[in-house]
């Protein structure tokens, strides 16, 4: 993706609030769009941005993380080892469903004569508000109020308040209220489709997109209901999964009423007549409950339905709108960034970071989707997006998710091991795409081929320990992450002689990040990124042996560890092939891809972006073209393994290659930018992972939230422009904020310890807000209470500081101590590097490798005719 250097939105539809994201007009052809970044969610239950009264939807949906059915994957010629069975997030029963009718007449948003017409998602109360002025045919006008949350105090609890009142006639009015099993489309409206139904561009099969199901998925095993409550219960024709999904109402009008009951297998009706007088409110209060699970009946999770129906009913329903804002300002307390004077910026940092917590809050030992719960798109699959790009947010703002996301990860080391053996291989190899821990990617060039999932789990792992002094948990079991991984580069890679004196360990037929570049050998990311996952297994089990010998040893017994398999991992990680080309100055990125000529990307038509839909992947295949970062993020990720001058070198030259048709790619690019000088650059590339989906700059918002573009956000923020660095528990700052900005406010928790960090331009403060007591070495919702304030004690922090004593962090260079409630200034010299400008292929084009060939452009040659679809016909 090209860098951005203006807000994209259209301000008159979506105008400026730094707390909130408001939509002022309605307008069809934004409609998907606005569904996804109207969602509401809290990481296990997810509701889509859909009106109440439904009608002409993009894609309604309601998403549950994990709830999921299994099909079989159909493979055009087999071979040993592929994925056999696909995943798919189910779309649950939708209990959302409120329709109004005036006077027999529909309310229908999008045919509607409005005469007023706001909604309103508040990051501060996590609450989506709606108030429609409509005029019906005869001319009444009607105000119709909304309001609806899904609870992060209650992960199973979602709320809608709806009113409706006539301003100024009386009428007839309907309405009623549904729980529809639409992933089987009993819903009347979904028979004409939604916008979303039409096909990807030229018809291809788009991957983002999830895959559909055949046959009927939800297979009806309960139903009940009793004065105004239904419970609907279902299970998965084919992974076994259970649903209970159940709904309360409440009316409250001064209004004469009388209600009708309906109930069958996959809707459940409750209606309501009113005889409306002008003036006079009517009020239905909406209490919706999920229970899912894979091993429980779905009457017990009814009883669970009904459980939490109970409870939130002995209390006024406006107490669960009060306990969100409190969980809010918790969360606010401890993840918000300020920028100063920038409100369009702030406005969408904010967003981005309120849907971190709608993605990752309540999953609660679950997995984190790469769509969140505010979509369907991939399948609602888990990948390394996870590790990569959410999880350093989480760390180092809410470890207790963090941790809960780890757990997830260990829990499926079985199913590793199991897929390990399977490619022929020691250890545990982790799924590159999956819900339930089974391998589901279908396509193994781009998919099973990344190894490195492997080794980024594993940073992940270390990265957290390092910040939270969770010891603890590696100890106790997370450490056989490292372990098995381990095993698995060791047994992977190869030895091979360089010389007479010496030996290099060499991995091959792997793919990197970049999905452009598939099946190659010694790519430098996963060297890199695997040489750092043996020495963390290295260093963390020769620790554990050193302080917990009781713990190593039982590790032992567990894992069948030797001490010989410890060595081996340490000569492998200290022999590991790292490439480099001496006449170039870059490291690349794999053993052939300099071989290759340059896809001259300045000369490709947008008509033509992503590459992945409009080219077979043979063709993108042959060319030095980049899908998203690859040894840039390496970069980021193990950059104390580089010179200034290797990273600035290794920027220039790739990311004139990259295509950013991924939106994993601009947060990393801007971060690197920043580090190497390109300040303007890093701004632009910076402000494109911002506005992904609020500006839809890949055309696929609608399908569901980019979570890892919005956590490359957050790192873009304080690893970019706050220079934040986190090597081997050394926790470093080098920033450079820029130009145009005033200042840049962050909160990161280090050790139990939450820092507010100021960045202005001559300098950066540093204060400690508050410090976890003992048994919270993570810090911030380390118990069952999240986004709870801990308390303060004179103790230890296990695996940490001790409780009192100063924080040290370490500034250009400069050790600096931070005492708990003192504020410590440094100074800054604006004496970094600025560059102008961007790299440019043609920077790179005409450069001569090492076997004196000359480096060129050029791309496939397209010939469009317009009676006939475009072909491929050769290449230049």
């Amino acid at each position: 993706m090209n860098p951005i250097t203006s807000d994209p939105l259209d301000r008159t539809q979506f105008p400026v609030d730094e707390w909130a994201l408001t939509e002022a007009e309605f307008h069809t052809a934004t409609q998907g769009r606005t569904e996804t970044l109207f969602a509401v969610g809290n990481g296990y239950l997810g509701l889509r941005g859909n009106f109440e009264e439904g009608h002409k939807a993009y894609a309604e949906g309601t998403f549950i993380n994990g709830f999921h059915d299994t099909w079989q994957i159909r493979h055009a010629e087999e071979a040993y080892g592929f994925a056999r069975v696909g995943q798919t997030i189910v779309n649950a029963p939708d209990a959302r469903v409120i329709r109004l009718y005036v006077d027999d007449e529909p309310f229908v948003v999008a045919d509607a004569d409005t005469i007023e017409y706001s909604r309103r998602l508040d990051f501060r109360t996590g609450v989506l508000e709606r108030v429609i002025e409509w005029r019906t045919p005869s001319g009444k006008r009607v105000l119709i109020r909304s309001r609806r949350l899904v609870s992060f105090a209650d992960r199973h609890l979602a709320v809608i308040d709806y009113e409706v009142t006539m301003l100024d006639a009386d009428a007839s009015i309907l309405i009623s209220s549904q729980i529809l099993n639409r992933q089987d489309r009993v819903d009347e409206f979904a028979a004409a489709g939604g916008a979303g139904s039409g096909s990807p561009a030229g018809g291809i099969a788009d991957p983002r997109k999830a895959s559909g199901f055949a046959d009927r998925v939800l297979l009806p095993r309960f139903k009940w209901t009793h004065e105004g409550r239904y419970v609907l219960g279902y299970r998965t024709a084919n992974s076994g999964m259970t649903i209970a999904c159940g709904a309360e109402h409440h009316l409250e009008t001064d209004n004469e009423w009388d209600e009708t009951s309906q109930i069958d297998d996959d809707i459940a009706k409750h209606v309501y007549r009113v005889r409306a007088k002008a003036g006079q409110r009517i009020r239905l209060v909406k209490t919706l409950a999920y229970h899912t699970s894979s091993t429980v009946p779905t009457t017990e999770l009814a009883d669970r339905t009904n459980r939490t129906l109970d409870r939130i009913g002995e209390a006024p329903i406006d107490d669960v709108f009060a306990e969100q804002e409190r969980w809010l300002a918790a969360f606010w307390k401890r993840s918000d960034v300020v920028i100063a004077g920038q409100p369009e910026v702030q406005q969408a940092v904010r967003w981005n970071l309120f849907q971190l917590a709608q993605s990752t809050a309540r999953t609660d030992g679950g997995g984190i989707a790469a769509k969140g719960v505010s979509g369907s798109g991939y399948g609602g699959h888990y990948f390394w997006d996870t590790e990569i790009y959410v999880l350093p947010f989480l760390t180092y703002t809410s470890p207790q998710v963090a941790r809960n996301a780890l757990r997830f990860r260990h829990g499926m080391l079985d199913a590793a091991r199991d897929r390990a053996v399977e490619l022929n291989q020691r250890g545990a190899l982790f799924p590159w795409r999956t819900i339930n821990g089974l391998e589901s990617s279908a396509y193994y060039a781009a998919g099973t081929a990344q190894y490195h999932i492997d080794a980024d789990i594993s940073h992940a792992l270390s990265q957290y320990v390092a910040a939270t002094g969770d010891f603890d948990f590696l100890d106790r079991g997370a450490i056989d992450i490292l372990v098995e991984t381990a095993r698995m580069w060791a047994d992977l890679g190869f030895w091979r002689a360089r010389g007479k004196s010496s030996e290099t360990f060499h991995i091959h037929g792997v793919t990197g990040p970049d999905e452009y570049t598939t099946v190659v050998n010694d790519n430098l990311f996963t060297n890199v990124m695997a040489r750092a996952n043996l020495r963390a297994a290295v260093r963390q089990t020769r620790r554990l042996k050193r302080e917990e010998p009781a713990l190593y040893e039982a590790m032992v017994r567990r894992l069948d560890l030797a001490d010989d398999e410890i060595e081996e991992w340490s000569t492998a990680a200290e022999a590991m092939h790292i490439l480099y080309d001496a006449d170039l100055g870059i490291h690349p990125q794999d053993a052939q891809f300099l071989e290759k000529e340059l896809w001259d990307l300045e000369n490709t038509p947008a008509s033509k972006r992503p590459l992945l839909l409009h080219f077979h992947p043979l063709v993108i295949y042959r060319f030095q073209v980049i899908k998203q970062a690859d040894v840039v993020l390496a970069l980021l990720l193990q950059g104390d393994e580089f010179t200034t001058e290797e990273k600035r070198a290794d920027f220039e030259y790739y990311d004139a290659l990259t295509t950013g048709d991924s939106t994993l790619s601009a947060s990393t690019q801007s971060i690197i930018a920043a580090e190497v000088g390109y300040r303007e650059l890093a701004l632009g590339y910076f402000q494109a992972a911002l506005y992904v989906d609020l500006g839809d700059l890949h055309n696929n918002t609608a399908d569901g939230i980019h979570v890892a573009s919005t956590g490359g956000v957050w790192s873009g923020l304080a690893f970019g422009f706050g220079g934040m660095r986190d090597y081997l528990g050394k926790f470093t700052f080098d920033p450079r904020l820029p130009e145009e900005w005033e200042s840049l406010l962050f909160h990161v928790t280090i050790h139990g310890s939450l820092v507010e960090v100021l960045l202005e331009q001559s300098s950066m403060t540093f204060t400690i807000l508050e410090q976890a007591g003992a048994g919270e070495p993570f810090g911030h919702g380390a118990g069952a209470a999240v986004g709870s304030d801990p308390v303060p004690v004179a103790s230890d922090v296990p695996g940490g500081m001790r409780v009192g004593q100063p924080l040290e962090l370490w500034v250009r260079g400069e050790r600096v101590l931070v005492a708990p409630g003192e504020s410590v200034s440094v100074p800054l010299k604006d004496d970094r590097p600025t560059i102008e400008g961007a790299p440019t292929t043609s920077d790179i084009e005409g450069t001569v490798r090492a076997d004196g060939s000359v480096i060129t452009a050029s791309m496939p040659t397209i010939v469009s005719d317009l009676d006939e679809p475009e072909h491929l016909v050769g290449m230049d």
